[in-house]
């Protein structure tokens, strides 16, 4: 589902000079139906750059990176949304949200956006919600003022209202008590049976052990590896 091939990325610096630093270099990997691959490497090394790159926020220099039948490095904006829309869920450390939208809302809104009677999405939202412990009487309010842990719960809870068929992790059960952790574990072991592909970040030993089918170091895409 998720075919990488010889991509790299470079940044121009453009308040120096234009200066162009090459950070990754022929990253090859691909991920399969119902298989969950976890990054591994030093701080620096690239895993939120080619997480960044799979979602297609930033864009690569050369390569290609395929969803599906979507090629992202070469995709146009409006096929990148449609790609979020539909098939590429993202569960990332930090909410952004707009202010004043209730927490029912936001996780729901994934639903709404492909068409999901509200309802419906509604429904779905709150049994998220319950699982992940968030107390019934929050639903109503924004998260905007929540704690971090209740904030990254409400992530989790909005990147799984939808059966997304590719999912991108970011330190998922970072900050997470015991109880929660295992709540959202539990969701990656069901996303991966029903076949979802799976791509994250698990600095969680524990949680990397169980989910993860295999680890790549991102290190071996460095322009400065040893060959």
């Amino acid at each position: 589902m998720i075919e990488i091939e010889n991509l790299s990325k470079t940044f121009t610096l453009h308040n120096q000079g234009s200066a162009v630093i090459e950070v990754m270099r022929d990253a090859t990997l691909s991920v399969k139906a119902g298989e969950c691959v976890g990054l591994v490497g030093a701080s620096g090394a690239g895993k939120s750059t080619l997480m960044r790159m799979i979602y297609g926020n930033y864009l690569a220099a050369s390569g290609s990176l395929r969803i599906g039948d979507i090629d992202v490095a070469k995709a146009t904006p409006r096929d990148i949304l449609a790609l979020r829309r539909d098939v590429l869920g993202d569960v990332s450390q930090f909410l952004r949200v707009l202010p004043r939208v209730p927490t029912r809302d936001v996780v729901a809104e994934p639903l709404l956006a492909i068409g999901v009677h509200e309802t419906t999405a509604q429904a779905r939202a709150e049994s998220l919600l319950a699982r992940l412990n968030i107390p019934q009487t929050l639903w109503h309010l924004s998260p905007t003022t929540f704690s971090g842990g209740e904030q990254q719960r409400i992530n989790i809870a909005r990147g799984f209202v939808h059966a997304y068929p590719a999912l991108l992790l970011d330190e998922p059960t970072a900050s997470l008590d015991a109880t929660n952790r295992e709540v959202v574990l539990t969701l990656i072991e069901e996303a991966k049976a029903r076949g979802a592909v799976i791509v994250g970040i698990f600095h969680d030993e524990f949680a990397r052990d169980r989910v993860c089918d295999r680890v790549i170091d991102v290190t071996a895409f460095s322009p400065d590896r040893v060959t």
